[in-house]
């Protein structure tokens, strides 16, 4: 927690918005995209998909192969709770709805479904895009495709199994985006961006989560920006975003969001 603190007040004396970016691409992003105040439909369809997990009382076993909670204690979870306290909160899930509609990817890739919130974002922000997403533990996984039932959701293609595994399987797809939420630690966030360096495109975009989460995040993160393939990287706090544009030169920014 006090490496998270003092990263935000480091972060909050860095930041800026558009008017401190003097790259066309950014600021496009920026002005048509993070800032893009429209009510659009979707978002009551979020929010009420986001309602539904939040007042479903089932509790599940959850198999966690990540860096573990900080808020429960043991592996049975309820899924009210588990949505609540571990899914993407309702103004990222709206941002991520944003990106993926502004860059229309064709093709997504998800490492770490959980209950599916940031899923169902993409799916509704692209509703043409294939959409893969992987998950580790049966019971979250089974509760997210349920829920992709309910609502429709059928370009969503769920995979229950490693990562490791899953990389394996797919030797030689591309993905135009992909969001990575999953195993938070340097080495595997490092190995999971090695893999994906193999499955990009000069448009492609990796989004990573929580690359504050503790101090090995932050240092894969910094890794990651400063990797010669990258041309853009984009730090809002709770998220780190590249690009591979070899148009652009290379540049990195903090930008509140």
């Amino acid at each position: 927690m006090k490496h998270q603190i003092l990263s935000y007040l480091s972060f909050l004396l860095r930041a800026t918005n558009q008017h401190g970016v003097h790259s066309p691409f950014v600021y496009q992003l920026l002005t048509q995209c993070f800032y893009d105040k429209k009510k659009y439909d979707a978002y009551n369809a979020l929010k009420n998909h986001r309602q539904a997990l939040r007042s479903d009382s089932d509790t599940i076993e959850v198999t966690d192969f990540g860096a573990g909670s900080r808020v429960f204690k043991t592996n049975n979870r309820n899924v009210a709770a588990i949505a609540k306290h571990a899914g993407i909160t309702a103004t990222r899930q709206r941002l991520l709805f944003r990106l993926v509609q502004y860059l229309q990817p064709n093709t997504i890739l998800e490492l770490g479904t959980s209950v599916g919130m940031a899923t169902t974002a993409m799916a509704l922000g692209n509703p043409s895009a294939s959409i893969k997403t992987v998950e580790g533990c049966p019971s979250t996984l089974q509760k997210a495709t349920d829920y992709f039932a309910k609502h429709n959701l059928s370009t969503i293609k769920t995979y229950q199994q490693s990562f490791e595994s899953f990389f394996e399987e797919h030797p030689s797809e591309i993905f135009d985006l992909v969001f990575i939420d999953g195993n938070h630690n340097k080495e595997n966030t490092l190995k999971y961006f090695n893999w994906l360096l193999n499955h990009i495109n000069n448009d492609s975009v990796l989004i990573f989560d929580d690359i504050y989460w503790n101090i090995g995040m932050t240092e894969a993160w910094q890794e990651i920006s400063q990797h010669p393939k990258v041309s853009v990287s984009v730090d809002t706090f709770q998220w780190g975003l590249v690009f591979f544009r070899k148009e652009q030169r290379k540049q990195h920014f903090s930008i509140r969001v």
